[in-house]
């Protein structure tokens, strides 16, 4: 036999769902069937499997220890903490933590999930630094398996939302799907953006060769996206943006800045080469002018109380940083942060 005790890294999913996480191996119907002959107990009673985990509840499997070892799988099946030995460890920076979120600030280069198998993502980097300070092992991930909530690209910079239990992964994403989080941008774009701008489009998606299309118009398998950007400052053929990013489908800001005429400095997949060649040459520029620089999170309570009506911000990286500097908008930046 085997006694689970749901403490708040589980609680808030199914127990159905819950028993085929932890017992990968053993099927849907067979788990159903054992909980209808209470072979599977929680709270000492019979379950239908439909029933929401609490902390503090006890589910009980009354198996024998080989077979429940054998139900489980091996580790790989449910994400066994890496060592993470071959990549650099924590690349992040944590802007804030309580016991259900993370708010990271993530360096260009990372990747925010895994695309193959060999990858190390802010996924990995998360559970490492998590199983560092004794909060997360190989049971407890067969519990919940921490991750990211909000995706940036991999050679965007700035702030990834982390959900350190799945009640937080719950509410975090409906705050994002809602929209009720407001994410904003800093963003160099080529030319002069005169005034604020709300832009509506149509975004197409072609997954074979990792890029989106943009389109004026409707159209089969297309989503509508909006964009709103405010110039900040203006420097010698370019914009610095503040962009709020309204909807939040793949590559959508630099996609959306390249089709209104004014791409991303340093955006080899949408940009102008001519202007990205001579951005890396004056300016250092060696990746797209992109910063996911702050988050404003609407009055909420309960798990996410700690980050209730809060803002949060991530320092703009050296890289940017040097490449204001050499625009001449570092004045700008400086009396910002000033302010702030």
């Amino acid at each position: 036999m085997k006694e689970i005790r749901i403490d708040d890294v589980a609680g808030g999913q199914r127990l159905d769902k819950f028993l085929q996480r932890y017992l990968p191996e053993a099927g849907a119907s067979f788990l159903y069937k054992m909980l209808r002959k209470k072979n599977i107990l929680l709270n000492g009673k019979k379950a239908s499997g439909k029933e929401i985990l609490v902390p503090g509840d006890v589910i009980r499997v009354y198996f024998s220890d080989e077979t429940i070892s054998k139900f489980m799988g091996k580790p790989e099946n449910f994400g066994e903490v890496s060592s993470l030995r071959s990549a650099p460890a924590f690349a992040f920076w944590v802007v804030y933590e309580d016991s259900h979120v993370l708010l990271a600030a993530k360096p260009a280069g990372v990747l925010s999930q895994k695309a193959e198998a060999g990858d190390v993502s802010m996924v990995e980097m998360l559970r490492e630094y998590l199983a560092g300070k004794g909060e997360l092992d190989g049971e407890r991930m067969r519990l919940y398996a921490p991750g990211v909530v909000n995706r940036l690209d991999r050679n965007t910079s700035g702030l990834v939302i982390c959900a350190k239990t799945l009640q937080a992964a719950q509410e975090l994403s409906a705050l994002v799907r809602t929209r009720a989080v407001r994410k904003y941008y800093l963003a160099l774009a080529s030319g002069r953006m005169e005034g604020r701008q709300d832009v509506h489009a149509w975004l197409v998606k072609d997954r074979g060769a990792n890029r989106v299309q943009v389109l004026s118009h409707p159209a089969e398998g297309a989503e509508e996206i909006e964009t709103v950007c405010a110039p900040l400052a203006f420097g010698k053929d370019c914009t610095l943006l503040e962009v709020e990013l309204v909807t939040g489908k793949t590559h959508q800001i630099r996609s959306h800045l390249s089709f209104i005429g004014h791409p991303l400095l340093g955006d080899v997949k949408y940009g102008d080469r001519a202007v990205n060649q001579q951005a890396r040459k004056d300016l250092g520029l060696k990746r797209q002018f992109l910063h996911a620089e702050r988050l404003e999170f609407p009055e909420t309570d309960g798990v996410l109380a700690g980050v209730s009506g809060r803002t949060f911000e991530a320092p703009l990286p050296d890289d940017l940083k040097k490449a204001l500097r050499e625009t001449g908008l570092e004045a700008y930046r400086n009396r910002k942060e000033k302010k702030s």
